[in-house]
């Protein structure tokens, strides 16, 4: 394939995959046959371009050609007449990119709101993929298979699942969507802000499996870091006076930036102290500390996510480990603490308390978490505990708590970096 003709069809995969998904369901009200549909389009894109050239508009291109595969799936099927009657009637221009669409039918039959503030069929796809009534970890996988494009198989490596445990998920959760008539459509505007909530922690789940996978060879899947980042920046765009949105898109951007320098020689971890922070990419850092200042602006109160991109900046912006500013760190914590409680944050504040006041101030912070139902048993806790007791000379209660954590890794990044960890301190005891 011709250079030109590749790299807009990955720019088109990225920009308009889900607005060409999005269109599709609203016309037909079929998930899976819009998802199949896309995809015949890409591969007559990838067929066609390199001979014919690129569209002028590639969105307006895929979604016709997404359209009519659709009409041959549907005929090829004997699918319903009804749904056919709807694609029929459908008027044949195709949104660009960034079109508004106004009085779309909703999956119930319901008309939107003509007064929604951000009439765009993505965003109606969002918040049908990130809908409450669906488990959270089939918003997830639905998210990334039809808002992101990637495959039953990726989704399935992603989260160590089988392709055919994934495909069922994938199946339960249209079903889910379907039965329980739940529509296709932006909730009015005064429950924006309260489903907006689900929508982040969604895209926050996916760039978290993506830095800190639970589960494969690698600590680290790029490919979701990329996709719930694309999504954050689509949010943005979307709800653009949210002011958790633009915190949310800081705090994924300012972690990835520390992507580089986090994995070493062999792929082994590098924790966050050890990494050469000449290898961050100072170009994200700066976009991210951007987004904060934005959602700084919008902000009228404390909340989880700009407390956490806070905190991350921090971090982001120190050029020293010992330059970090600890105790304001720990004050962040506790301010998030106070909004959003939860064991992971209260361990990561008793990791900052051992950095700011010394290891043992974070073995005591540490030491009230050990009963704590969703933290026991982890290999998480243990390794904080190893590194809090490798910091304060106990090489040898340090090695225990690293073999703790050796059996409980979930990677294979982890289980080197551990079993590195456990050679030092097993040395030194």
């Amino acid at each position: 394939m011709p250079e030109g003709a590749e790299a807009a069809l990955v720019r088109a995969f990225a920009d308009e995959w889900a607005s060409v998904v999005a269109t599709l369901i609203r016309t037909t009200g079929d998930w899976a046959l819009a998802e199949d549909a896309t995809q015949d389009a890409f591969v007559a894109a990838a067929r066609r371009w390199p001979v014919d050239g690129v569209p002028s508009r590639p969105g307006a291109w895929l979604t016709t050609v997404a359209r009519n595969a659709a009409r041959d799936r549907l005929r090829r099927g004997a699918t319903e007449d009804r749904v056919l009657r709807r694609l029929a009637a459908d008027p044949t221009h195709a949104p660009a990119d960034d079109d508004a669409l106004t009085g779309d039918v909703a999956l119930t039959g319901e008309r939107p709101d003509p007064h929604a503030t951000v009439p765009d069929d993505r965003l109606r796809l969002i918040f049908t993929c990130c809908h409450p009534a669906l488990p959270p970890d089939a918003r997830v996988a639905l998210t990334l298979r039809t808002l992101c494009g990637l495959t039953v198989p990726e989704i399935a490596r992603a989260f160590g699942a089988s392709e055919p445990a994934m495909a069922k998920r994938l199946v339960r959760a249209r079903q889910k969507i379907a039965h329980a008539r739940i529509p296709y459509r932006v909730p009015a505007p005064e429950d924006v802000a309260e489903r907006l909530d689900g929508v982040l922690t969604v895209v926050y789940l996916v760039f978290t499996e993506g830095y800190a996978a639970t589960a494969g060879s690698s600590a680290l899947r790029v490919d979701l870091c990329l996709e719930a980042i694309r999504l954050a920046r689509l949010l943005t765009r979307l709800v653009p006076q949210e002011s958790e949105a633009h915190a949310l898109l800081a705090l994924v951007l300012l972690h990835d930036a520390r992507r580089p320098g986090r994995l070493g020689r062999g792929g082994v971890l590098v924790p966050l102290d050890e990494q050469d922070r000449s290898a961050w990419d100072a170009g994200t850092v700066e976009e991210g500390l951007r987004a904060l200042v934005r959602a700084q602006r919008l902000a009228v109160d404390d909340a989880p996510y700009l407390l956490q991109a806070e905190i991350a900046a921090c971090h982001s912006t120190a050029p020293t480990p010992a330059a970090t500013d600890w105790a304001t760190v720990v004050a962040l914590y506790d301010r998030l603490l106070a909004v959003a409680p939860s064991p992971h944050a209260r361990l990561a504040r008793a990791v900052a308390v051992g950095s700011a006041a010394g290891p043992a101030a974070g073995l005591t912070a540490l030491g009230a978490l050990a009963a704590d139902d969703v933290l026991r048993g982890t290999a998480v806790l243990a390794a904080t505990e190893a590194d809090l007791l490798r910091r304060a000379g106990r090489s040898a209660e340090a090695a225990a708590a690293y073999r703790t954590a050796l059996a409980l890794a979930g990677t294979d990044d982890e289980r080197a970096f551990f079993r590195r960890r456990l050679e030092e301190a097993s040395h030194t005891a």
